[in-house]
């Protein structure tokens, strides 16, 4: 019996452990390729120590791409903005949002404008002369680059984006809209605020060239979302635990690159007000 129980022993030790599953996460591509890359490679290597799993980021080429793998399981956790995220909740029932940035409680859009528009900054409404200009919207799925912007147009002046202004595009992310308007290619530019700061803190943007117009009223806007399963493919309480992971996220190198002061719990309640105007304005079916 003996060289049974040693051979037997010998197999187990040959067999090589099972490994552990991939956790997949990815994120809205708000800014240029580059900066995604760099900002999440490093946030991928936090959670891997955090979780004790492998974790990679999966770059995507657009929002409605950001929702598509999240419903197909290519990924079970995602940074979304606040429409990518009540579609991408959904598309999975059981997803729920788990983390937001402090600052996501109350975001807001900028409406920018080139000099040579001779728009005065407003701190009321968002000012008349706007019309008849062209505008450039962000992506067609973001929420502080198009959703809400649209809604405060339509809001101000009871018309379609499309009546108010002579042409409407969509520049595919808030750093470009800065430059397109900064090059006069678009007269206005509807963006999220904290990339339009983090440009003029870094010397990216001219400010005599391009100025901000407007601040919209505040709004929730981004958040961490995962998928209801990754219990099942990870274990008992392992979505707790990536949230738990989340917010303790305190390095500021790693807070500064979404820029967010800390990381603050979420749930999918607070997105509420995303998802009714996004029924308002038909972007959400």
């Amino acid at each position: 019996m003996r060289w049974i129980t040693g051979l037997l022993t010998a197999l187990i030790m040959a067999t090589p452990a099972m490994a552990a599953p991939t956790l997949y996460f990815t994120a809205i591509p708000d800014q240029d390729e580059t900066s995604l890359e760099e900002r999440f490679s490093k946030v991928a290597n936090y959670l891997e120590s955090e979780l004790d799993v492998p974790v990679q980021f999966v770059p995507v080429k657009s929002y409605a791409a950001s929702v598509t793998t999240f419903r197909n399981n290519q990924v079970q956790l995602a940074w979304f903005g606040g429409l990518s995220g009540v579609r991408a909740r959904e598309a999975v029932p059981g997803s729920k949002a788990i983390a937001q940035g402090a600052e996501d409680q109350e975001f807001r859009s900028y409406f920018i404008a080139h000099e040579s528009t001779g728009i005065e900054p407003s701190d009321g409404k968002l000012p008349e002369a706007v019309k008849g200009k062209t505008l450039t919207f962000g992506s067609r799925g973001s929420t502080s680059g198009r959703l809400m912007p649209e809604h405060y147009i339509r809001e101000r002046f009871n018309q379609a984006p499309g009546e108010v202004f002579s042409r409407v595009g969509f520049s595919g992310n808030h750093t470009r809209t800065a430059r397109l308007v900064e090059s006069g290619s678009y007269l206005v530019g509807a963006l999220n605020y904290s990339v339009w700061e983090e440009m003029v803190e870094n010397g990216e943007i001219d400010t005599d060239d391009v100025q901000v117009i407007w601040k919209s009223p505040t709004y929730p806007d981004y958040q961490w979302t995962i998928r209801g399963d990754v219990d099942e493919r990870f274990g008992d309480g392992f979505s707790d635990r990536v949230q738990q992971a989340l917010l303790n996220m305190e390095d500021p190198e790693l807070l500064e690159s979404f820029p967010r002061s800390s990381f603050i719990p979420a749930s999918n309640d607070d997105y509420a007000t995303i998802k009714r105007v996004g029924r308002e304005t038909g972007l959400l079916d």
